[in-house]
């Protein structure tokens, strides 16, 4: 199993808002998704972050499908373009 997590900041809570809706609009559209959740952050403390997303794929490979699916690539154009930062990390787990 692999998880795949990204956290974004953007210049307002309503494009945010936006964002965690497009990233929700992946469930169910890109078959080596497998799970998704996407939430805006509310403590809002200095390292915060507005948006956190956390994805999960059978494997290696799985990851790599999903990121290169039209679905993913529509809703990552929005992201590098309204996104003011991101940090990414992706791992391994035990299924």
């Amino acid at each position: 199993m692999v998880t795949h997590i990204v956290c974004f900041d953007f210049s307002t809570v309503e494009t945010a808002e936006k964002a965690r809706d497009l990233l929700h609009s992946m469930k169910g559209r890109i078959p080596a998704l497998l799970d998704l959740e996407a939430g805006l952050d509310f403590t809002r403390s200095e390292r915060s972050f507005h948006l956190g997303l956390v994805t999960r794929h059978a494997d290696r490979a799985g990851l790599l499908e999903y990121q290169d699916h039209p679905v993913h690539r529509e809703v990552g154009a929005f992201m590098r373009t309204h996104a003011t930062r991101s940090v990414a990390v992706d791992f391994e787990t035990p299924a």
